[in-house]
């Protein structure tokens, strides 16, 4: 078996490019900090440095309604009731103001760089030796998020975004590693042991928050298991449709784990790139009319990777349990007595639908839905699936791999009763910039599928529930344009999964 490799892309041979500012987090327990101003902007500053384990040396003569809230309850600010001269800034860590014009701004900031104290003029950048980012706190992790003044709200909705992927159950886990830090470093020998255990524990992290009662069972049972040279498991991912912003959150984490990823040929390129960059990726796709993996290899190669102590993902394009085959890989894994879990993906029959903005279970037209294979495993069409059942009208019916069968679909559901007018779409690459939905009849599908290029990912959708949108799409053969933003490279879009 050739084993090939996808590998990430690579804009250049640097591994760092360029930065517009250098991300770095300041060490403020018990240090002296300046504040100027007793504005509503300062009061947030000021109470986010006192978060921040700063003494804050406040100066103002007045003082706002929030300043004063944060007065009264008691944090570590000192209020001196008066303006702030170049006496209040030597020895301090930091210094901040809320300016009221360029000409005191200017003053400020010539004091702090006298005083050799990095400083920040609230939205007056041009003074500014430092900017504050947007924050998410899971402390003692902590994330700043910043666009370098360009789109403040922009650095915002990444934060939000941040916010859902990490449960607040993270900090607590953050303090326990902590506090069993020396512990691993004094019982699990440097290298394979310890880089066990912290798997073993990230593995956790993004759970429930242990009690102090289970913590010491954790501990023991993932240190039983870093010693042991335990094996390595498979994770089952769904990869969806092709657009990686349907991925699932539990499915980035994966890929994000993985030492080595065992991907099917229909897997974007934009799935692959939230992958660990150190990660090995192996395609093992199997496309019919060409050389490929044969299915006892690929359950070959995942057992003894997995034996081996690796992380593997196996990576199936949609989900993993529809028409992937899944079924034969996990009982492989459980002869092997191997471990493995199962990420599911959005299948392209639900992409299909999510496209077309088209319930597949309209209840004026259809009472259920039905996922078929298009062909056989000798090829074909396949005879072992009831297609007098396949029939009826009152169902919905996604055919999986349908494009080589298309004539022959037509033909058998026409000679069981279904009428030549029945709606039908045909969908090829779906969820990805290539996309495109041909609206059609049953009666024309033979003609629409021989227009399709050879390679695609085809579906066929026949039933009542698509004449709606067909007659929203215009003439009959109309062809969507993509829903997903191509343009757009998915490690930009989606870095903060990273």
């Amino acid at each position: 078996m050739k084993i090939v490799s996808r590998q990430p892309s690579e804009t250049g041979p640097a591994r760092i490019g360029a930065l517009s500012v250098l991300p770095v987090f300041f060490d403020l327990s018990v240090k002296r900090v300046v504040v100027a101003g007793g504005s509503e902007a300062a009061a947030w500053k000021a109470e986010l440095l006192a978060a921040a384990g700063a003494c804050v040396d406040l100066y103002a003569t007045e003082l706002s309604d929030e300043m004063s809230r944060l007065l009264a309850h008691g944090t570590a600010i000192t209020h001196h009731s008066r303006g702030w001269d170049h006496s209040c800034l030597p020895g301090a860590a930091i210094a901040l103001a809320d300016a009221k014009d360029d000409d005191e701004a200017a003053a400020f900031e010539g004091a702090a760089r006298a005083a050799g104290v990095p400083c920040n003029v609230i939205d007056r950048p041009a003074y500014c030796h430092f900017q504050f980012g947007s924050i998410v706190n899971r402390s003692p992790v902590v994330i700043g998020v910043s666009t370098s003044g360009a789109a403040p709200i922009l650095g915002q909705a990444v934060r939000r975004r941040i916010e859902t992927l990490l449960p607040p159950s993270l900090a607590a886990w953050a303090d326990f590693a902590r506090r069993v830090r020396e512990h691993v470093v004094r019982r699990l020998s440097p290298g394979a042991q310890r880089r066990r255990f912290w798997e073993g524990f990230v593995d956790r992290a993004f759970g429930p928050a242990p009690g102090s009662q289970e913590a010491a069972a954790v501990i023991a049972s993932i240190e039983a298991r870093s010693q042991s040279g335990a094996r390595g498991k498979v994770t089952f991912v769904g990869a969806g449709p092709g657009d990686a912003e349907l991925l699932t959150i539990k499915a980035v984490r994966a890929l994000q784990s993985a030492d080595v990823i065992l991907f099917d040929d229909l897997v974007s390129d934009e799935v692959l790139e939230l992958a660990r960059r150190e990660a090995k990726r192996i395609l093992v796709g199997k496309r019919a009319g060409r050389a490929n993996c044969k299915q006892h290899e690929i359950n070959e190669m995942m057992v003894s990777l997995a034996r081996a102590g690796r992380n593997v993902v196996r990576l199936k394009s949609g989900d993993p349990m529809i028409f992937g085959r899944a079924g034969e890989e996990i009982e492989e894994l459980d002869r092997a007595g191997l471990a493995y879990d199962v990420v599911p993906g959005i299948t392209a029959g639900i992409a299909l639908s999510a496209a077309l903005g088209v319930s597949l279970t309209h209840r004026d037209h259809a009472k259920s839905v039905r996922f078929v294979t298009g062909h056989s495993r000798h090829g074909g069409l396949p005879e072992d699936i009831d297609w007098i059942s396949i029939a009826d009208t009152s169902a919905t019916t996604i055919f999986y791999m349908g494009g080589r069968t298309a004539c022959e679909i037509s033909s058998r559901l026409r000679s069981l009763g279904m009428l030549a007018q029945t709606p039908v779409v045909i969908a090829a690459n779906i969820g990805r910039a290539t996309q495109s939905v041909t609206h059609t009849t049953l009666g024309g599908l033979p003609d629409a599928a021989a227009e399709l290029r050879y390679g695609q990912a085809v579906l066929i959708g026949i039933g009542s529930v698509f004449r709606q949108a067909a007659e929203a799409g215009g003439t009959k053969n109309k062809k969507f344009a993509p829903r997903c933003d191509a343009e757009i490279p998915a490690q930009e879009r989606l870095r903060l999964f990273a």
